[in-house]
């Protein structure tokens, strides 16, 4: 069992910037592949971006392609989500994900979950 936890959401002003960090409670999960999803109001939870686990290939929907970036440290244990030039659009929560599938972007091939972490664009 591996439990995530996110931080690093907040309110920020549209083009501003911020820095998610997903770590697991009580043991490593530099075996596993990452995954960041969001959920705003309303909609579906969607794919944003995957890391390997070596952190040697990324993935990232188009609508943040060039604006986030994903990251990890797995001497530290952490997993990032650099976010810039933030939208309105971009207003949901964060959620991070653990898998042991290759960059896969369904919610269903994502086996653990953290709580998520909210994150506030203003226009």
């Amino acid at each position: 069992q591996v439990q995530l936890v996110e931080s690093g959401g907040g309110l920020v002003q549209a083009g501003g910037s911020l820095r998610l960090s997903c770590a697991p409670s009580g043991r490593t999960f530099s075996n596993y592949h990452i995954g960041w999803f969001r959920q705003a109001p309303g909609k579906e939870r969607d794919f944003v971006a995957a890391i390997t686990w070596s952190g040697s290939n990324t993935y990232y929907t188009d609508s943040v392609k060039g604006r986030f970036t994903i990251s990890r440290d797995n001497a530290k244990n952490t997993v990032y989500l650099q976010m810039n030039s933030l939208k309105p659009e971009d207003t949901a929560v964060y959620y991070c994900a653990a898998s042991t599938l290759f960059l896969v972007v369904s919610t269903s091939q994502y086996d653990y979950w953290g709580q998520g972490t909210q994150v506030t664009v203003s226009s």
